[in-house]
């Protein structure tokens, strides 16, 4: 194989990175992977992942961690039920269910992000992870990459893989494309103890998922295992809003004002998620990179998941992209059929970039239609049993994901960077 004998550094410890050290290492390969974080436990991890049958469980298939996968997946953490702002209930899938099982092309069942990181820990040869490696620079010197760390250590490596997410160091050393501003900020908040911090919320989770709707803005809950809650509020914002806004996110009092004021309109029961101490609040505003991105391969470099195609989280596709990333690159490495390490990155960055010009065109509709006035309609049209409205929806669909964008392509037009502006200008606290 085009690998052997050649040292390979994974920097980012996420799912895709770790998902890439452990296919390369059943391979035989000499991997690291450099994480920033101290250690494993160091930082707050997010809220339920679904993983799908072609994408994030054909990964883990493939890495032999299936059977683990199934022990610590939650069959409720996937059900969903739709409300609008003042919590009126429009579509429980805990009254409907859901049919599909493993193997079925739709199925997506749910694990927290925790248990999902630990259990492909537990899969890599011992000290593959090199810990407190927040990557400074790199450099070419003499034919083999220089890693630099904050911590002043440095390593070496003949492939680098930038699996460092969306603000990744990488990155500029494979392509000069940027991301763009998309219009839209999530505020991301974890709360312990939902059962008791937030009563109300709790009883209508039921240990899955609330999707929430009202006034161009959304609101999306996820229980966890430990009995904890995450949940982001996303809105039509200037680009530098958790800036200029003037709020101190480590002050629950203050985010909690901003929530009353900025969501007015919605039920003060929603109150709860903001009135915990305990609570921790990440603003996160959303760029994306253009869907018809392209760069020319490198022989001993390359990206995959955020660090290559950042975009916002309202498909439900990240990890699963990164997850797939990971398995079609560790076959291209270790596939005999390639003369080299250039030809084998060039095939796989071929099919990733295929794979996110459709996503990223679906994630950018999803994260339009979610942010205006009908979105609630269109999540019912979306999910519930009139053919007539799915029909019109997926009719939109079609057109903004594949006729639109194939129409640029054939005039030779780039992507559109649509901003998703409020209608109504500036909001702030």
């Amino acid at each position: 194989m085009n690998i052997k004998n050649k040292k390979i550094a994974i920097v980012g410890g996420g799912p895709g990175g770790l998902t890439l050290a452990r296919l390369l290492q059943l391979k035989g390969a000499q991997v690291k992977v450099y994480e920033r974080d101290i250690n494993k436990d160091v930082r707050i991890q997010g809220g339920a992942l679904d993983l799908h049958t072609d994408s994030g469980l054909a990964a883990l298939a493939k890495a032999g961690l299936m059977e683990e996968f199934k022990k610590h997946y939650r069959p409720e953490a996937g059900l969903i039920r739709v409300v609008d702002d003042q919590l009126t209930v429009h579509f429980d899938e805990h009254q409907t269910g859901k049919k599909e099982t493993f193997g079925d092309t739709h199925h997506r069942p749910e694990i927290d992000r925790g248990p999902l990181r630990q259990i492909l820990l537990d899969s890599l040869a011992p000290d593959t992870v090199v810990w407190d490696s927040h990557i400074l620079s790199i450099d070419k010197i003499q034919g083999n990459w220089k890693l630099v760390f904050q911590n002043g250590h440095t390593a070496t490596a003949d492939i680098i893989i930038g699996a460092d997410g969306a603000n990744s160091k990488i990155r500029p050393f494979v392509t000069a494309v940027k991301p763009y501003w998309t219009g839209i900020t999530m505020l991301e908040g974890s709360l312990k103890d939902g059962a008791r911090t937030a009563p109300l919320i709790h009883e209508l989770l039921k240990g899955g998922k609330l999707f929430g709707y009202g006034k161009e803005q959304t609101l999306i809950v996820s229980s966890k295992d430990n009995g904890s809650f995450g949940f982001m509020a996303s809105f039509k914002s200037n680009e530098h809003w958790a800036k200029e806004s003037g709020i101190d996110f480590t002050d629950h009092r203050q985010v909690l004002a901003w929530f009353k004021k900025e969501f007015s309109a919605w039920s003060p029961a929603w109150w709860e998620l903001f009135e915990s101490p305990d609570t921790t609040f990440i603003p996160r505003p959303q760029y994306c990179i253009p869907p018809d991105q392209q760069w020319e391969a490198n022989a001993d470099i390359t990206l995959l998941g955020d660090a290559a195609h950042w975009m916002p989280p309202f498909a439900g596709e990240g990890v699963n992209m990164a997850m797939l990333d990971a398995l079609q690159l560790s076959e291209a490495l270790t596939n005999p059929a390639f003369s080299d390490t250039r030809q084998a990155i060039a095939h796989y960055e071929k099919q990733m970039f295929a794979r996110f010009g459709k996503m990223g065109q679906a994630t950018l509709f999803n994260t339009k239609w979610m942010h205006q006035p009908n979105a609630l309609k269109d999540m019912l049209a979306m999910f519930g049993k009139n053919k007539f409205k799915q029909g019109l929806f997926f009719i939109r669909y079609i057109i903004e994901v594949s006729v639109i964008p194939g129409i640029r392509k054939i005039l030779g037009r780039p992507h559109a960077q649509e901003v998703f502006n409020s209608s109504s200008g500036n909001h702030s606290a």
